[in-house]
């Protein structure tokens, strides 16, 4: 996860989110975007950190709201975040504090996840 400042672009906000991804997560080699991240993003991706950004993009002739493969994750994650009250609004003055209230979030939520799946002990 990356906060940035309001005014970073996303295209520009996704080079050091990437960055990070890289040295953070191995294993990743795939990743899904939407079209406001497509052009040099995709080839630098690809050259440099051996990342396939793929673009998920909707139909010419889809008309109203449609849902698209893959993008529905992240807006179902912005939904559990914004469940806590300080995520809600951009409350925090620097970028690293809101990214800590978003890591805090998506820490309550995993762990009640987890805590409902608990198998009891023998």
């Amino acid at each position: 996860m990356l906060v940035t400042s309001a005014n970073t672009a996303d295209r520009d906000g996704a080079v050091p989110l990437l960055q990070r991804l890289a040295t953070t997560c191995l294993r990743i080699t795939h990743a899904w975007a939407d079209s406001g991240y497509a052009g040099q993003l995709i080839d630098w991706a690809a050259q440099i950190l051996q990342l396939r950004i793929q673009i998920v993009r909707r139909t010419e002739s889809a008309s109203g709201f449609q849902v698209l493969p893959r993008r529905w994750v992240v807006e179902r994650t912005l939904a559990w975040i914004t469940r806590r009250r300080r995520c809600v609004r951009d409350y925090e003055r620097l970028p690293a504090s809101g990214e800590a209230m978003a890591y805090w979030a998506m820490t309550l939520v995993m762990t009640r996840r987890l805590a409902r799946h608990r198998t009891p002990p023998p």
